[in-house]
């Protein structure tokens, strides 16, 4: 893998660990910052990697845009901003590879926006969640958009408009991440739910993870419509062909790839 300064990227078997690391400044979203977690994505993804963990340090997961970046930009600055983090959101979800967030304290507006546009985030106890835009000047209409879709209409409107954090047990519920641990079973839990989301066809999950993204906003008749074409190509890949051989003969798969 490449080298980031500001980013711990390490391979670790199958799995790719992407930790932010900018503590002093609560690892806020500036340019740079964007640039590297957008390009340190796109490698990963390119890689023969199974799984993505992104991480960070220090007392934040992400305090979201770094204002101090946003404030000196003109509104095609702000522009250019706003959409070069938006690539980074559909980098995270458009590579091949299976990516749980990791969080393991304040993620608020586009930090938020990070862990809903991973696939999968396991919280410590000690997470929060926040589009704190509604009690300030700023509104988190960006960040809205991922979070919009993991926890429904009412759920989004109370973030957005009160800005109030809600706590890891609230974000489970509301389907914001999918499972609260204590802070010390963190690592052991994201380990545990990687493995059981990566194992199979590498090439069907990575068709599968595509798919799913390409159909989930769709009216149902349009996502079945995209569902069905691409379920009826993949029965001819030779991973299908192995996954129905193995179980007609009653053995373990040996995946083509």
């Amino acid at each position: 893998m490449g080298s980031f300064a500001p980013l711990g990227i390490d391979r670790d078997g199958d799995t790719v660990r992407i930790t932010m690391r900018r503590p002093e400044r609560r690892n806020a979203l500036s340019e740079d910052h964007l640039v590297e977690l957008r390009d340190a994505f796109a490698e990963a993804g390119h890689s023969d990697a199974t799984g993505i963990v992104l991480g960070a340090e220090g007392k934040a997961f992400s305090a979201g845009h770094d204002f101090a970046d946003v404030a000196s930009r003109d509104l095609s600055g702000v522009r250019d901003l706003l959409t070069l983090c938006t690539e980074v959101m559909r980098t995270i979800q458009s590579v091949p590879q299976v990516v749980i967030a990791r969080v393991h304290a304040l993620a608020t507006a586009a930090g938020c926006q990070l862990v809903a546009s991973c696939d999968l985030a396991v919280a410590g106890e000690s997470a929060a969640f926040a589009l704190p835009g509604g009690k300030g000047g700023w509104f988190c209409h960006t960040p809205a958009v991922p979070v919009a879709r993991a926890v429904g209409r009412k759920r989004l409107m109370e973030m957005a408009l009160t800005g109030d954090a809600v706590d890891a047990a609230t974000a489970a519920d509301w389907g914001l991440v999918n499972r609260v641990v204590p802070d010390a079973e963190l690592d052991a839990a994201v380990d545990d739910l990687l493995a059981r989301a990566t194992r199979g066809s590498r090439a069907s999950k990575g068709l599968g993870k595509q798919t799913l993204y390409a159909q989930l906003d769709r009216p149902e008749a349009d996502a079945y419509s995209v569902a069905l074409d691409v379920m009826a190509s993949a029965s001819q890949t030779p991973a299908a062909k192995e996954g129905m051989a193995a179980f007609v003969e009653k053995r373990q798969p040996v995946w083509p790839d």
